[in-house]
């Protein structure tokens, strides 16, 4: 019988189809729940992934932290596990969260341990009071109930949210549904710190050597030191074609940041989804590693142009949905790429949660 000859690059060929294939292969997804330290842990394949986070000691569930396909930490590890050169500013960014700066008044967005006592009541919580249900399988899912409210435990909206976590050999992804109702008439009022949030590792950061300073709402500035290890590589890119800073303010269907982790190129991408209010979202997106699509601060972003204030009344309800994905190989994700995906994740049915 006369054997197939294959030259060395046919074989180089071969091997890199097969790799890039099994690369591509969804990989089973195990949701485990450790009620008693109120944590879910989130698997794809043997990999950890991600972790859910709700303890009342924290001011808003959260996701924490988030994993590249190959165990890389992509969000910031400060304030719950700080690594050596970590930033350590702005202590309420916390892996991926959901939340706003300003409902009826209360800063739901800048909560967390370092705020006074005596301030508190000008803050929010977001309290999970209950995991609606987890499942296992090709996808994993996940489903909380939690209430946003002031310091006397008074509810102002009731939050269901729904993930749905999936990967491959080297990418990740989470979509979110988050459907927020009224128990009483509520305004989301124009603001810049929202809506879906995520805080990246400082190798994410876009380099800089001037510091920089940020005021909230009530009037707290906080500085942001320049880096001086040369570890920060980051760099955004929107679909608008919007690069770096100038991302920041900015319209668009997704935006990624994307720079070097080890030996790898490391993309975090969010999408935004056509049926979200204010689609395209505007883009806070910081170069000192915020990374967040906010639909609710047009005020802000457009310099006052125009305003975007939600308004609710008492049982009325809206929905948010996102994807966040995440890819780790030898170059980031292009803008076809980005563009396909977007499209798909526009094509996909999310009802609202219930």
């Amino acid at each position: 019988m006369t054997r197939p000859i294959f030259s060395g690059g046919t074989l180089l060929l071969l091997a890199t189809c097969f790799l890039e294939a099994a690369a591509q292969q969804a990989e089973p997804v195990r949701v485990t729940k450790d009620a008693k330290a109120q944590k879910i842990d989130v698997f794809v394949g043997e990999q950890l992934f991600t972790s859910f986070l709700y303890p009342d000691s924290l001011e808003k569930p959260v996701l924490y932290p988030l994993r590249a396909a190959n165990g890389t930490v992509v969000t910031r590890s400060f304030p719950l596990a700080p690594r050596p050169g970590d930033p350590t500013d702005h202590p309420h960014h916390i892996g991926t969260w959901f939340n706003f700066e300003n409902v009826n008044g209360l800063d739901f967005w800048n909560n967390s341990y370092a705020i006074p006592k005596e301030k508190k009541a000008n803050y929010g919580w977001i309290k999970t009071d209950r995991i609606v249900s987890t499942s296992s399988g090709p996808t994993g899912t996940l489903a909380y109930h939690a209430n946003w409210t002031n310091q006397q435990n008074e509810v102002l909206l009731q939050e269901t949210t729904r993930f749905e976590f999936s990967g491959t050999g080297r990418a990740r992804t989470i979509d979110r549904v988050t459907t927020l109702k009224a128990d009483r008439d509520v305004t989301f009022t124009d603001a810049k710190d929202g809506l879906l949030g995520l805080r990246l590792a400082h190798e994410l950061q876009i380099p800089s050597t001037q510091d920089q300073q940020f005021t909230d709402s009530k009037g707290i500035v906080t500085t942001v030191k320049a880096g001086t290890d040369h570890v920060a590589n980051g760099n955004y890119l929107t679909s608008a074609g919007k690069r770096g800073n100038d991302a920041w303010s900015t319209r668009g269907a997704w935006c990624k940041v994307y720079g070097k982790m080890g030996a790898d190129s490391v993309t975090v991408a969010i999408l935004d989804y056509p049926q979200n209010p204010n689609y395209p979202t505007f883009w806070h997106a910081r170069g000192y590693g915020l990374f967040a699509a906010n639909p609710l601060g047009e005020k802000v972003f457009t310099d006052g142009k125009s305003a975007k204030n939600l308004q609710l009344k008492k049982g009325e309800s809206v929905t948010f949905r996102y994807r966040i994905l995440i890819d780790e190989g030898d170059k980031t994700l292009s803008t076809q790429q980005l563009n396909e995906a977007a499209a798909a994740f526009a094509k996909k049915s999310l009802a609202a949660v219930k």
